[in-house]
């Protein structure tokens, strides 16, 4: 079964670590990324850098940045196979954003 793990980052969560602790957080998600179960998997531009869509009336309204203020961010996701949702969790487990004050939503793909 394919599952998205949802990445949700903690903002400021990097700040105040070394050259060395940011890198070897990048070689964990680097790991995951090459692990045979994982599919795809992205990294998301700064929230700043988004631009939300609503349409009121047939209009559509943009608006600069996220939709909301949040604890959290989503900072990008992987698409996985996995055999079950246990697998899905273990491999959840192992971003690195859930253990620096983030989490990661595992979702199951609705399958056409």
């Amino acid at each position: 079964m394919r599952y998205a793990l949802l990445i949700n980052e903690r903002p400021g969560a990097y700040d105040g670590l070394s050259g060395d602790e940011r890198a070897a957080i990048g070689a964990e998600y680097t790991a995951l990324r090459q692990d045979v179960r994982v599919i795809a998997g992205e990294r998301l531009q700064p929230a700043g850098t988004a631009t939300t869509v609503r349409v009121e009336g047939g209009e559509p309204l943009l608006t600069d940045g996220p939709f909301a203020d949040t604890k959290e961010i989503f900072g990008g996701f992987y698409l996985v196979e996995a055999a079950d949702l246990d697998e899905a969790l273990e491999l959840a487990a192992r971003i690195p954003a859930a253990r620096l004050g983030g989490s990661v939503e595992v979702r199951p793909l609705a399958e056409r």
